[in-house]
């Protein structure tokens, strides 16, 4: 579907494509301070149980997400408020650009974070998604932005980019530019990306 209206930052966008499906109203991912916790949680647990750039990038987005899913208005501006300060510092040294609209499974994990990663606020983006750095998640002269599924891997410099969907368990290989769909169990590599299909599916440790 072609939506070429602006991006509201509290709400879902009217999408549905492949088996991600994004329902309209206001986008609320953590309405309360247990959900923050568990979030922060399990990206504690996913990166290592370390204090390094990947958990700092996570956690200040984990705060972003509790902050725009405040219900009264004025709850929400402050904490929107001190979510920009904290990010005004955390942003350029961990070089992760990943706006609280942006909608990620669980487990998500950067890999490495050495280089930038950029992500569209109106991603979708499955479970247990790996990322390495130098990676860009993004629209392609357009508004849409890509629907990915589970268990993907995205490796280092390579860019997603438009109203695509990603399959699950679909590897992307270092250096590929994605446009177009990828189905289920494939690998992308390339620039242009180009689809190498498996004979059966990939293990989730594949």
């Amino acid at each position: 579907m072609k939506d070429a209206a602006p991006i509201d930052p509290n709400a879902h966008p009217p999408q549905s494509r492949g088996t991600a499906t994004v329902q309209p109203g206001p986008y609320r991912p953590l309405p309360d301070v247990a959900s923050l916790r568990a979030a922060v949680r399990g990206d504690w647990n996913v990166h290592g149980r370390r204090v390094e750039p990947a958990f700092v990038a996570m956690a200040t987005f984990r705060f972003g997400q509790w902050a725009i899913s405040r219900q009264r208005r004025w709850a929400r501006t402050l904490a929107n408020k001190f979510y920009g300060l904290l990010n005004f510092f955390v942003t350029p040294w961990t070089r992760v650009f990943m706006p609280p609209q942006t909608r990620i499974g669980k487990d998500f994990h950067i890999i490495h974070c050495e280089g930038s990663i950029s992500i569209h606020p109106g991603a979708v983006i499955g479970d247990r998604l790996g990322v390495m750095h130098n990676v860009t998640i993004g629209t392609n002269m357009g508004p849409e932005a890509p629907v990915i599924g589970d268990d993907v891997f995205i490796g280092v410099n390579s860019c997603v980019l438009g109203g695509i969907r990603i399959g699950n368990r679909v590897r992307i290989g270092a250096n590929t530019a994605v446009t177009t769909d990828v189905p289920d169990d494939c690998i992308a590599v390339g620039s242009p990306a180009r689809i190498v299909r498996r004979l059966g599916p990939l293990s989730r440790g594949a």
